[in-house]
């Protein structure tokens, strides 16, 4: 019998400090919109009522990336816009995550072989966590990719830098 037993009955919650600021991280983030073409539709169906991406507490796109602590890039990047990326992506506040939505932010997609204007990728100008697959990907992607992400963010330790 410990110490502890049958003292407090159900008014004590005991945990640690790693996994209550990551419980916190992984359920509220708030991420800026970066729509850049055709997977950005994708992304703006999600917030919708069908999808209901206040069921993992993403739903406050913020129009300010000193807001905002997730950044979805969604859609194609040119080699013109990739220094904004970076500047959006510098401007956020710590912790930030990155998604990369389509097949054009994790590779290049479809233009990457005619085109001299597109990045071969989000992650060559920014670190990216996840990475979301389609041409478009579905809003269903998009959520498992958020899961996958919450995922990731409650095994991340405070302690360790």
């Amino acid at each position: 019998m410990s110490l502890i037993e049958n003292r407090f009955n159900k008014n004590l919650i005991v945990t640690s400090a790693d996994y209550f600021i990551n419980w916190g991280r992984a359920n509220s983030l708030w991420p800026v919109s970066f729509g850049l073409a055709c997977c950005a539709i994708e992304m703006m169906a999600t917030g919708m009522a069908r999808y209901d991406i206040a069921r993992f507490g993403a739903e406050a796109f913020r129009p300010s990336p000193r807001q905002a602590d997730l950044m979805i890039v969604a859609g194609t990047i040119t080699h013109k816009m990739a220094s904004r990326v970076k500047l959006i992506y510098e401007q956020m506040s710590e912790p930030k995550y990155v998604m990369a939505m389509g097949s054009c932010a994790c590779s290049g997609g479809p233009f990457v072989k005619h085109s001299y204007a597109v990045l071969k990728g989000a992650d060559l100008v920014i670190p990216v966590d996840v990475y979301i697959p389609g041409c478009p990907p579905r809003p269903e992607a998009l959520l498992e990719g958020l899961m996958k992400l919450q995922k990731l963010i409650r095994q991340k330790s405070i302690a360790k830098k």
